[in-house]
């Protein structure tokens, strides 16, 4: 009898501990080189995100492994394997760059892990390389710059000069815009992207000046987009080539702009799913905590970043910590059942949120801190353009 109930103690024990091992996930982002000023934005809001859940999803503890990409493909491919093979993570998540997802997905899913984009989503994944274990808490990419597209339309631009870096994400910004614009593409310019990534925009500025466009469209994100905000407002362009911009005049930009007393940013227009303006509780705790620790407003790679955590615990939580039941994960994911700081969305097919896009303007707040606020809802609940050419396995 005392041997028996020996036996019925230790397997209590061992019930009531066997998911007693933290969750694990991997964080791949840029930590070094100039694009850095994005990954450890991306950290800070995923720390911020540890920090309102108190480390756990329920009764299970979260552990975050950050690893930088060095904004290069290769090493972040490097990167997520060793989070997959030595950590033995059970998510990845960050991903700034689509040339970088792209070239860690097989990695990750492979390795029969959960991949959650906290912000790059390349068509290809949307599309044709969709799966079962992906995630997105941000956008596909062209979905930005078809609402600015339709805003065009709306203010009657009849004709755009396009400029953008030369990667994944690059070429979806622009497919974006051509597909909704209705107007005529005077010229466009695909430049050098990477760590030693073009920073001299005068000869496509000029270019785009003698093209007699109506309007310029830019994609220039992190240090680029300063750089080039810098050398537009010096070109005094603003009453020749008016500015539509998608990435490019963010949180992380702005502050750097005011400094700089670049006054013709303010009333600057740009689109996006999220906005530090959104008027929902969570939103509004996200944002004031942000500020109070950081001092200063969050963009959308930093609210991404604190989505996907939360998207993450709120799975765990609905399993109870048991990740060994891979469909129930991946149920509890496409659920989508917390507090999104962009209000309620739900998943489409491909695992890319259903949700609303923005018209948001550069503006000065009650204490004179430029920031950002919704004009106008461009999409409601918007499907990206490549979920049906997901055949999900």
């Amino acid at each position: 009898m005392k041997k028996f109930t020996t036996l019925a103690l230790a397997a209590s024990l061992m019930a009531s501990t066997a998911f007693a091992e933290p969750v694990k996930i991997g964080f791949v982002t840029t930590l070094t080189t100039g694009a850095a000023v994005i990954g450890k934005e991306m950290q800070q809001a995923a720390n911020l995100a540890m920090d309102h859940l108190g480390g756990m999803a329920g009764d299970t503890k979260l552990e975050i492994i950050y690893a930088d990409d060095g904004f290069a493909p290769e090493t972040g491919k490097q990167a997520t394997d060793k989070l997959v093979k030595q950590d033995d993570v059970d998510f990845i998540t960050g991903f700034i760059w689509s040339h970088v997802l792209l070239a860690s997905r097989k990695s990750a899913l492979d390795g029969g892990k959960f991949l959650i984009s906290a912000n790059a989503g390349p068509s290809q994944i949307a599309g044709k390389l969709c799966d079962k274990n992906f995630f997105s808490t941000s956008w596909q990419n062209d979905q930005t710059p078809m609402a600015m597209g339709e805003v065009l339309n709306q203010v009657g631009v009849k004709s755009l000069y396009i400029m953008a870096p030369n990667y994944a994400a690059g070429k979806n910004m622009v497919a974006g815009v051509e597909r909704t614009f209705s107007g005529e593409i005077k010229g466009k310019d695909l430049t050098k992207w990477g760590a030693d990534a073009q920073l001299d925009f005068s000869a496509e500025l000029a270019k785009a000046k003698a093209s007699g466009a109506d309007g310029l469209f830019v994609f220039y994100p992190g240090a680029a987009g300063g750089a080039f905000i810098k050398q537009y407002h010096q070109a005094g362009l603003k009453d020749v080539l008016p500015l539509y911009t998608v990435f490019t005049v963010d949180g992380l930009s702005i502050p750097k702009l005011q400094a700089a007393d670049f006054q013709s940013v303010l009333g600057s227009r740009s689109t996006g799913a999220w906005d530090p303006s959104l008027d929902n509780a969570a939103n509004q705790k996200f944002v004031s905590d942000f500020k109070a620790k950081y001092g200063a407003y969050p963009s959308n790679y930093a609210a991404q970043s604190y989505d996907a955590i939360n998207l993450i615990a709120s799975a765990v939580e609905k399993v109870g910590g048991d990740m060994s039941n891979m469909d129930a994960v991946r149920a509890a994911l496409k659920e989508a059942d917390y507090a999104s700081v962009r209000g309620d969305y739900t998943y489409g097919e491909n695992h890319f949120p259903v949700q609303d896009f923005y018209l948001r303007e550069v503006v000065a707040d009650a204490d004179g801190t430029w920031t950002t606020k919704v004009v106008q809802t461009v999409y409601n609940d918007h499907v990206d353009s490549y979920a049906a050419d997901c055949k999900m396995k």
